[in-house]
């Protein structure tokens, strides 16, 4: 008994010394300053994608092929050109092309799940698009400004964005 209290002591204090040290670590990833509105939208297009994710890997599991298609479909381009015309002249090239990426990865998901109907591809696929995904959240992270800093512009776009 003692001996698994000191064991479960000792790896307290590992965890606690591993935490301390991971919290210290310098956030080396590059900061996106955006409106509230902007942010509002990365960030809302980035729960679709991982809630589409998801559904697309119930309907693989469901071995429905029909269902991953329609499930991606509404992930690819299609929905990166609703509003990216207003983020262009604030997120850097690098951003946007490998959001442009991940869309197209999206449409030939959706196509392939159609045409070929073969699980195995649509996981390898939907692994290769994850990796896009890990990559933009390992290089970039997001900072808004104050509405009193924000250019005239930025104000406007952000608000027809709301509309």
């Amino acid at each position: 008994m003692q001996k698994n209290r000191m064991i479960i002591a000792c790896l307290l204090v590992s965890i606690s010394t591993a935490t301390a040290t991971l919290a210290a670590d310098k956030d080396n990833r590059q900061t996106l300053t955006l409106s509230e509105a902007q942010r509002s939208h990365v960030l809302e297009e980035m729960r679709a994608l991982l809630s589409g994710t998801r559904d697309i890997l119930a309907a693989l599991a469901a071995d429905d092929m029909a269902s991953v298609s329609r499930y991606a479909r509404p992930l690819g381009l299609g929905m990166a050109h609703k509003a990216e015309d207003h983020l262009k002249s604030v997120l850097p090239k690098e951003f946007m092309q490998l959001g442009m990426s991940l869309h197209q990865d999206f449409d030939q998901i959706a196509a392939d799940a159609e045409s070929k109907k073969d699980p195995k591809l649509t996981l390898r696929q939907l692994s290769d698009a994850m990796t896009k995904c890990v990559a933009c959240h390992d290089a970039y992270q997001i900072q808004t400004t104050s509405l009193l800093s924000q250019p005239v512009q930025a104000k406007e776009q952000g608000h027809h964005h709301q509309h």
